[in-house]
């Protein structure tokens, strides 16, 4: 035997080193947290929608099931990452969803950028049937997914995320339990909020020190060697220069405001000001306006240049 655990959702062996997981959802991101898991040894067990997608995963050794009820009956703990709110309803709570195939004290996590209090009412669900649902949000890029510098945050039962914590430390090296069911979430469209308005103001500063005459590769430079710098825009920030922007954008602009109308949407609910986030909003607007939303969203310094006058 080679010590992993047996099918059967055996919860004790969720503690060990040898975790039968699941993965619903083989995105971008998912097809690379995937190779993750299974090179600290785990089996997977993945679905998606189009199954494409999932063939390099099925060469590299991972399973593939027909639904994601069928992915959660052969696992300990199942991942999901999957677009918005719609979408992880209905892999979690459809007729085939995750919720019917997980057994008593199995762990349900989604790692997608959802409203709390759906993820909540999700958690819910699972709860009636002695089941377990976090959310666990990825703070990261593919970037810093591939290099392993990724973060999770974890909303939920803290026995449960003691319980995962040792597949999730497989994602990323950074794992942090913020509270209970949702917080993670909100915690994670904080810092998606932090994250644009950095980007978006990134743009607006070399917009700003073009048009007085400085060459956008001086600029670009010398904030990525200023106190301004940060992690983001190490990688980000080159997209700006000329021929430099992605093919396939690490986040675009549609995505991007997804994200930033969950924020916007909280703190109306919440009643906290976000002006920075209501700006940072319309700049992903007028990039819309303009056609140029097919593009990483750090495009936005595009629009910043156009409205100063320059080409």
């Amino acid at each position: 035997m080679d010590g992993r655990a047996k099918s059967g959702h055996d919860a004790a062996a969720i503690g060990g080193h040898w975790v039968n997981i699941g993965f619903v959802g083989l995105g971008a991101m998912g097809a690379l947290i995937v190779p993750r898991l299974m090179e600290a040894g785990h089996k997977v067990t993945g679905w998606n929608r189009s199954r494409d997608k999932a063939e390099p995963l099925m060469a590299a050794g991972m399973a593939f099931a027909a639904t994601p009820r069928a992915v959660a009956e052969t696992s300990d703990i199942v991942f999901s990452i999957v677009t918005d709110s719609a979408a992880v309803k209905a892999v979690a709570l459809g007729p085939e969803g995750v919720v019917s195939g997980l057994r008593k004290g199995g762990i349900y996590i989604d790692m997608s950028t959802i409203e709390p209090d759906v993820s909540r009412s999700i958690a819910a669900e699972f709860a009636k049937g002695g089941t377990f649902m976090l959310d666990g949000p990825l703070s990261g890029s593919p970037v810093t997914v591939k290099a392993g510098q990724a973060s999770v945050m974890i909303g939920g039962d803290e026995d449960a995320f003691e319980r995962a914590k040792p597949v999730l430390l497989a994602i990323g090296p950074k794992v942090t339990r913020i509270g209970g069911n949702g917080l993670a979430c909100q915690m994670k469209i904080a810092v998606n909020l932090l994250l644009m308005v950095e980007v978006i103001c990134f743009g607006e500063a070399v917009a700003l020190a073009e048009i007085g005459g400085v060459s956008r590769e001086a600029a670009v430079d010398a904030i990525l060697k200023s106190v301004a710098a940060s992690p983001v825009l190490g990688y980000r920030g080159p997209f700006i220069l000329e021929g430099k922007m992605p093919w396939v954008p690490l986040a675009d602009v549609t995505l991007q405001q997804k994200d930033m109308l969950l924020a916007l949407n909280l703190a109306r609910q919440l009643g906290s000001p976000t002006p920075l986030a209501a700006a940072a909003n319309e700049m992903m607007n007028a990039c819309r306006g303009l056609g140029i939303d097919g593009n990483d969203f750090v495009v936005a310094h595009q629009v910043y240049r156009r409205l100063g006058g320059q080409t």
